[in-house]
């Protein structure tokens, strides 16, 4: 990657012009002590040399300022720019607020029969100081305090990939055993079980809308289901060579994009069940897919260690992102405000990058993950009655010792590590019901689990948030085609498993 070598341009200081100066100066003294402060104020001008910037080496994979990610771009600049700025003396005659005389710049009052050697009094400038500025925003917390609510039964097989609804109101998980079921979030109920694909399911995506869920699998196709009909769609959306991996929706719903390892990004028409555009993303299996929250952007990861950010409306590819040691690519989320990308490699990493920049902001590391497609999300933590100025923000993920891990975006420290799954945590999603935060999470055991954001001083939330393994297996729909599912490879059944074998290094691909 190259970097820009471009120096900082250099500020020259404010001439200021006698003409600008105020009518309180030339009314305080005669016109030899006029000519005697402008002779000064010149003086000081050309004697004052502002400073250029220090050049600072960075190296990005280490990351890593936390001011471009703790404030706004906007604020970001307007903030170094203020704290960069070189103000020279300026001899303007500033009038007092007690009694009408002047205090010039060498720091004495001066009245109409002029100057006298008297100190400016702190107190005139306190009072002609501004609004007080308020208190700074109070740190966020250290740590967070999910805990276990609801362990859901019903699945034979790993589950693959869990998903909240648009409204959080419920949960969608399909996995190997080629079952789609939907759950109840408060109750953790199961409300339907549907089924069609012909093999393991890899991933699913909600709707925009919250009235459909896309799900593909390995048997190459995308599948259609209307929670509302509990029917599934009568068109199947086909036209990949291999296994279809990872699927998402623009913000409108009227496009999908999935991506599958016959390595090409496909572009949907939702309404009319056909591919608008075929994308030649990779040389090897596209394993994770996401559209930015404006629909203007695809990002794409594969096997072949490559990160790529495509124009959706033209297809073409706007930035490569790649890695020194090029370690295989296995999911891509795009940050909430669509600035950066958080992917997921076989190194047991997390990486943020600023796609535009293409440069790492952040390594995130405490996870095990060398084997499996992880996929993880982002969340907002901290008490929403305070200020923190920008809220406070974590990323999370599963892990392949059955942990899972939650990160605070700008300082990368460890706020809580969940124990429970008995194996992988594969996929892990966040969300929000009746101002309580969610985290739901599936694996390898066969479970889905439901976290809950608890208060540490209610005891009795801690009380309520007991979790109860047992008490929601009874709700499951049985499978109808049980004959079927046995009758899957096991080779193929694990739809979520990535041999880390599997990758190719690809030649270092530049920027386009």
């Amino acid at each position: 990657m190259s970097h820009s070598n471009s120096q900082p341009r250099r500020r020259e200081p404010r001439d200021l012009s006698p003409v600008e100066s105020s009518s309180d100066e030339l009314a305080a003294g005669s016109e030899h002590d006029e000519a005697e402060r402008r002779r000064a104020s010149w003086t000081l001008q050309k004697g004052f040399t502002p400073q250029r910037p220090k050049k600072s080496g960075r190296h990005y994979s280490d990351s890593e300022s936390p001011d471009e990610l703790a404030v706004d771009a906007g604020e970001y600049w307007r903030s170094s720019r203020k704290h960069n700025r070189h103000r020279s003396p300026s001899p303007i005659i500033r009038t007092s607020s007690r009694d009408g005389s002047q205090c010039g710049s060498d720091g004495t009052i001066r009245d109409s029969s002029g100057p006298r050697d008297q100190a400016c009094d702190a107190d005139d400038w306190s009072a002609r100081s501004s609004t007080p500025l308020p208190p700074p925003p109070p740190p966020p917390p250290d740590h967070l305090n999910y805990k276990q609510k609801f362990v859901l039964h019903g699945h034979l097989r790993s589950v693959s990939q869990v998903q909240f609804s648009p409204d959080c109101t419920m949960i969608a998980s399909a996995g190997a055993d080629a079952a789609i079921k939907v759950w109840d979030t408060a109750s953790g109920r199961l409300i339907h079980t549907f089924e069609g694909h012909l093999a393991g399911i890899s991933t699913l995506a909600w709707a925009p809308g919250g009235e459909w869920i896309a799900t593909g699998s390995d048997d190459k196709t995308i599948r259609f289901w209307n929670v509302n009909t509990l029917k599934a769609h009568p068109k199947i959306f086909d036209g990949h060579h291999n296994y279809v991996y990872q699927i998402a929706f623009a913000p409108k719903g009227n496009i999908l994009v999935s991506g599958s390892y016959d390595e090409a990004v496909f572009m949907w028409d939702v309404r009319r069940a056909r591919v608008m555009r075929s994308l030649p993303a990779h040389s090897d299996p596209v394993a994770g897919i996401d559209v930015v929250h404006d629909g203007t952007l695809i990002a794409s990861c594969a096997l072949d260690g490559l990160i790529r950010i495509w124009d959706t409306h033209s297809g073409q590819c706007l930035r490569t992102l790649v890695m020194e040691d090029n370690p295989p690519a296995t999911c891509v989320k795009f940050s909430p405000n669509g600035k950066y990308v958080l992917a997921w490699t076989l190194d047991g990493c997390i990486r943020m990058w600023n796609y535009v920049e293409s440069r790492v902001l952040k390594t995130f590391q405490g996870h095990v993950n060398t084997k499996y497609s992880l996929s993880g999300s982002f969340g907002l933590y901290g008490s929403p009655d305070t200020n923190y100025g920008t809220p406070p923000c974590f990323a999370v993920s599963g892990s392949e010792d059955g942990a899972i891990v939650f990160w605070d975006i700008v300082s990368k420290k460890i706020l809580q590590r969940l124990e429970g799954h008995e194996n992988t945590v594969l996929s892990v999603h966040t969300g929000k019901l009746n101002g309580k935060r969610l985290v739901v999470s599936c694996g390898d055991d066969k479970t889905v689990r439901l976290w809950e954001e608890v208060d540490e001083n209610s005891t009795e939330e801690n009380d309520d948030s007991t979790p109860t393994p047992e008490s929601h297996g009874n709700h499951d729909t049985p499978m109808n085609d049980a004959d079927g599912d046995n009758a899957m490879a096991d080779a193929d059944a694990d739809a979520s498993a990535v041999p880390s074998t599997a990758a190719t290094p690809a030649e270092d691909v530049t920027m386009t």
